[in-house]
């Protein structure tokens, strides 16, 4: 039985966020200390395994029902995985993919920490529909990587309902670095942005920290967004701003002028604090920039909120500012910027299997030899 398994790592904002959800620009890359990870093989019935901790439907007692509750919400990974599986079925029917009548199970697990802006909910949704295409052996030529990301987005936002734009997307599809530029002019001629992979070793030490007590990131994005289909010149002028820090740093990077990228993330997180205010992004996100940059490291926030990012270059400056946040009871760490990780796939050499797709049209199934670890 061919089993396949996707690892997505989480994503950190670099530069130009939130813009990308306003036709800006923004560099980010994944981060290899925590990944969302799911796993498809053949079975009778298309099942999807809710998870133990994140969907949980047994409880101990009504006392931990509300703990849990009060902990993560009412919403776990299952509802990604069911609403990514509808829109990969949509996107082949629309573009006449004959998909063979072979029935999965889907499952997932994370170590992502939930609703920090570490892109937990998009990572669930990448990795699964990188499963499904490779299941059913969708081509490259049948969905194009620059479309992956669209499609992940639209199960998030058509879907369910969750606030967000392309970029988390985009890197957890392309993996590393990334420069992006979500232009609507390329977006409507193309269908998708410009996508520019960069090498990791541009990159000076990374570190992100963390609160344990999460918010909802689409309570952030609500307001700004009405405001900016509105035409409030403000938010439009932020927005602009936010792409112009991304394509500097784009060259910044590239000059491993690392005074410079400090100044730009600074710059970032500053215009963010201008333009959402101090309430929407809460006391404790302030409170962490603020001990960062104390301690002489440039600071923002990783992606909507309950996450910082940013760099060192001395160690013992970056314990000191490590020790202030855990002293106020955030989780700061280091992270390895790191490429999309190559799938597991646990199959007989040189088995193959054929399948008839709806419609009569046959699809060659020829699975590879087991790869990965």
């Amino acid at each position: 039985m061919l089993t396949i398994c996707h690892r997505v790592p989480a994503r950190v904002g670099l530069l130009g966020n939130p813009s990308d959800g306003f036709g800006g620009k923004t560099i980010s890359c994944l981060v290899a200390e925590y990944g969302a990870t799911v796993r498809i093989w053949e079975s009778p019935e298309v099942t999807l395994r809710p998870h133990r901790l994140h969907d949980p439907m047994v409880f101990a007692s009504l006392a931990d029902l509300h703990q849990l509750a009060q902990l993560n919400g009412y919403y776990g990974g299952l509802r990604l995985l069911w609403a990514t599986c509808k829109c990969f079925f949509d996107y082949c029917e629309a573009a006449g993919i004959g998909l063979p009548r072979r029935n999965f199970t889907l499952e997932y697990d994370t170590t992502i920490p939930r609703q920090v802006g570490l892109a937990g909910s998009s990572a669930i949704v990448t990795a699964a529909l990188k499963c499904l295409v490779d299941f059913y052996q969708v081509s490259d030529d049948e969905l194009p990587k620059p479309i992956q990301p669209n499609l992940v987005l639209q199960a998030e936002t058509d879907e369910l309902g969750i606030a967000a734009g392309l970029q988390d997307r985009v890197v957890q599809v392309y993996g590393g670095l990334i420069y992006m530029d979500f232009s609507p002019i390329l977006m409507a001629a193309q269908g998708h942005g410009y996508y520019q992979p960069m090498e990791l070793t541009l990159l000076p030490p990374l570190y992100i920290a963390f609160t344990p007590r999460p918010s909802d990131s689409s309570r952030i994005h609500a307001p700004i967004r009405q405001r900016f289909e509105q035409g409030d010149p403000q938010v439009i002028e932020a927005m602009r701003k936010f792409a112009a820090l991304a394509q500097e740093g784009y060259a910044v990077l590239w000059s491993r002028d690392y005074e410079a990228l400090a100044a730009r993330m600074n710059e970032n997180f500053d215009l963010r604090r201008k333009v959402y205010g101090e309430e929407a992004l809460g006391a404790q996100n302030l409170e962490m920039i603020a001990l960062a940059r104390e301690h002489g490291l440039p600071a923002k926030l990783a992606g909507s909120g309950g996450a910082i990012v940013g760099f060192y270059q001395d160690v013992g400056r970056f314990e000191c500012a490590q020790k202030a946040l855990q002293g106020r009871g955030s989780i700061c760490v280091t992270v390895t910027p790191t490429l999309a990780p190559a799938p597991t796939m646990t199959v007989p050499a040189g088995e193959a299997r054929r399948a008839v797709a709806p419609g009569g049209n046959e699809r060659a199934m020829t699975w590879p030899a087991a790869t990965g670890t």
